[in-house]
């Protein structure tokens, strides 16, 4: 037996792998991943008596009684579970998550409910790929992809694995190690005592295990067996294993019964022999030692393990198997047979030649099992503690200081692309605006207020953008109804009476600021025209959000026009109203104006923070103050970096916010509100903290990706878990022109200019 290296034990993984946590299927399920998982659990158990391994079972509702190891059950097809179990993780000291991966065994499409766990993880998470598909559908290369993206190290069992990551994925270097599949430390023994006992005392037997269905090849094994009898008369083959579970859903038993008619059509009926029932591993071992060859005439080229093929090189077993990938590479040098596909002429001839030459049997079995030498449970421990002793923490992505603080022009093409004669278009199709969703009042008040900042843009062009969107936002008041309406169709058609709370308060701010900074003194009296004669609506509004940017808009009136009542009256109303809310839902670790988190978050803060300024009421600031901090604490990655509100925490009640989907909104929306925080403390910490935001947009994110071109504007839809949203649709695009000349302002009133140039 071969004993682990102490050394490599001891100054490795003891040191670094004091707590692991593990998902995979598990005993009493039955299945290959929840095999291999109990071994390999069992193996790091031995390997490191003194570490702790949470063990953690993936439920399919099928089976239940699982052992005390387990730590919890995780209902596959929950999506609630795979967070609350990443909470679990993350709050537990574990220091890595270790993942048994097959598609089947995780729900959602593909698999995909497994990503809504790793993107809430905060520890390392290292694969262990039982499957790697060649040619996948867009759902498993969508999943795989975001899967693989993120792991800290990744396991395959073959090297053809580490091939196909490096050539369909394009994952390889030191991310990939190959470690074989594990196999049970038996000694090679003779077959004769456990054929007496399993009744096949004067026969040469032949073995195949495992779930019955076509691809297995049981059809051309059976078609070789009456060659094999004319040249081995006391030949007998035995085959184990229940049939599929998906052969049965979709045909019963009609399969194994076909078999078993082809044996009685061929003659061989007494010769051939099935055995329809779960096997444990002791009952395979036990037949294992009865085999004099064991046989694997697999249809598929692309199996690139067999869990089977392994326990049988282990135990010393002559194996005679087609050309699949494990197979390949396991048998390489004189370690067994290949056949080719569907080759049953060819598979006779071996598999006879073998059971009638015992000294060639006998030497092929002896280099059999050296090679299963390399491969006990202990080996496979030995080399992965090494590889998971490895891991470090992810470290985010850094782009060069002198990239992300250049003080350059920015780029308004995308702007002007995405508007036509009515407006801005909502969405775009990678960047070709998306006339099927037409426009809406949110993204136009944007591009109006933008006017007010882009001091860059030639005056003319200016000015003509100015009154396009100020004709859309004009053309959106209905009258009858007291309110702004928000969707129109590409065919200027208006698709409601009335635009959300939230378009209304928008729109409003946007004609604050144009009544406040626009060139175009023209344009400065029709927003404030327009404001008075639209602001009543806004003080009915509930929504959180909606009164937040009221607000916003009363305060740039208020710059505007100094002593303006309404806006006076409304900022007061409003701001004492998110005052109060912060504290109806406030807890200890919640400091916020609602009791879960949604978009465009700090436009809360910033709007008290803004107010509290204006109308010189510091309990105002105070609030938004002490929300931004805890905002920027639940925006901070482990790393330090910015990772805006995902979308999937939107609605959570008390919810720990989720990764992803990251959109440039929040962004945006935290670099303005740190502005207002440093104007009212002028504390240049807020510079940082509007930095790191900008910086998100230039990569400095979760996976370490820009997702604007400085150079030509462009700025993408946001980060999933599978990588860059690669539509530009208005809002991200807005989004970049105000984040990035925000930025800059407040880089200059910090004085800054000088460092940000130096890097």
């Amino acid at each position: 037996m071969i004993h682990t290296k102490p050394s490599i034990i001891e100054h490795t993984a003891k040191a670094r792998l004091g707590h692991i946590a593990m998902l995979g299927n598990y005993p009493p399920r039955r299945c290959g991943i929840a095999t291999f998982t109990q071994d390999n659990y069992l193996a790091l158990r031995t390997a490191l008596p003194e570490s702790r391994i949470d063990l953690f079972a993936m439920d399919d509702g099928a089976v239940d009684d699982y052992p005390p190891e387990v730590a919890a059950l995780v209902p596959d097809q929950d999506l609630a579970a795979y967070r609350k179990l990443a909470d679990r993780i993350n709050a537990s000291g574990a220091q890595m998550l270790w993942i048994q991966h097959e598609f089947g065994i995780f729900g959602g499409a593909a698999g995909g409910h497994l990503l809504a766990l790793l993107d809430r993880l905060t520890v390392p998470y290292a694969l262990m790929l039982h499957t790697i598909l060649a040619a996948p559908n867009a759902d498993q290369r969508q999943v795989f992809e975001a899967m693989i993206a993120g792991a800290s190290a990744i396991v395959v069992m073959a090297e053809k694995g580490r091939e196909i990551l490096a050539e369909t994925y394009g994952v390889g270097g030191a991310r990939v190690t190959v470690i074989p599949h594990g196999v049970p430390d038996r000694p090679l023994v003779d077959t004769a005592p456990a054929k007496a006992e399993l009744g096949f005392a004067d026969r040469k037997l032949i073995l195949t295990f495992g779930l019955l269905s076509p691809d297995k090849g049981i059809a051309e094994m059976i078609e070789a067996m009456p060659a094999i009898l004319q040249a081995c008369p006391e030949a007998h083959y035995l085959i184990l294993g229940q049939t599929h579970p998906n052969v049965i859903k979709s045909e019963g038993e009609a399969y194994r019964e076909s078999l078993q008619g082809q044996a009685e059509a061929l003659g061989v009926q007494h010769a051939v022999s099935f055995v329809n029932r779960y096997m444990t591993l002791d009952d395979l071992t036990h037949h294992l030692s009865a085999a004099d060859v064991y046989v694997t005439p697999y249809r598929s080229p692309f199996q690139i393990t067999s869990g089977t093929l392994s326990y049988a090189i282990g135990q010393g077993r002559p194996v005679v198997s087609t050309p699949y990938v494990h197979a390949t590479e396991i048998l390489a040098d004189d370690h067994g047979k290949l056949v080719p596909f569907r080759d049953s002429a060819g598979m006779a001839r071996e598999i006879a030649g073998l059971l009638s030459d015992d000294a060639q049997r006998d030497a092929l079995s002896r280099r059999a099992y050296a090679r299963g030498r390399t491969m006990i449970w202990s080996r496979l421990a030995e080399s992965l503690l090494v590889r998971l002793g490895e891991i470090e923490k992810p470290v985010a992505a850094k782009l060069p200081a002198a990239v992300v603080e250049r003080a350059a022009p920015v780029a308004f093409v995308p702007v002007e692309r995405m508007t036509d004669g009515v407006g801005i278009l909502q969405h775009s199709v990678f960047n070709v605006p998306n006339r099927d969703h037409g426009y809406c009042i949110d993204d136009n008040a944007r591009a109006l207020m933008l006017m007010s900042e882009a001091a860059d843009l030639p005056r003319g062009r200016r000015d003509a953008l100015s009154q396009t969107y100020a004709a859309f936002v004009q053309h959106a008041w209905n009258e009858a109804e007291g309110c702004y309406r928000n969707f129109m169709g590409y065919d200027r058609q208006w698709l409601e009476a009335c635009g959300s709370d939230d378009s209304n308060g928008r729109t409003l701010w946007a004609l604050g600021v144009t009544a406040a900074r626009n060139p175009d003194v023209l344009m400065r009296r029709w927003a404030t025209q327009m404001f008075d004669g639209t602001v009543s609506r806004m003080r009915e509004m509930n929504s959180p959000r909606a009164q937040a940017f009221a607000m916003l808009g009363t305060v740039a009136m208020l710059e505007a026009h100094p002593g303006h009542g309404q806006s006076l009256v409304l900022a007061q109303n409003l701001g004492g109203r998110l005052c109060s809310l912060v504290g109806s839902v406030r807890r200890a670790d919640w400091v916020w104006f609602e009791s879960a988190l949604a978009y465009d978050n700090t436009r809360l803060p910033e709007a008290l923070i803004r107010a509290g300024q204006a109308l010189g009421q510091p309990g105002f600031t105070r609030a938004g103050l002490e929300s931004l901090e805890w905002s920027v604490k639940m925006q901070t990655a482990e790393l330090g970096h910015f990772r805006p509100i995902g979308t999937l925490s939107f609605g959570e009640p008390y919810g720990a916010p989720h990764a992803f989907d990251q959109q440039p909104l929040e962004a945006w929306a935290m670099i303005d509100a740190c502005g207002a925080a440093f104007a009212a403390t002028g504390d240049r910490v807020w510079h940082e903290r509007a930095r790191a935001a900008y910086r998100w947009f230039l990569g400095e994110n979760d996976l370490g990706m820009p997702i604007v071109s400085p150079e030509s504007g462009e700025c993408f839809d946001g980060l999933t878990p599978v990588g860059i949203n690669l539509n530009s649709g208005a809002e991200s695009v807005l989004a970049w022109q105000f984040g990035v000349r925000a930025y800059q302002r407040l880089t200059k009133k910090a004085g800054l200019e000088r460092l940000a140039e130096a890097g």
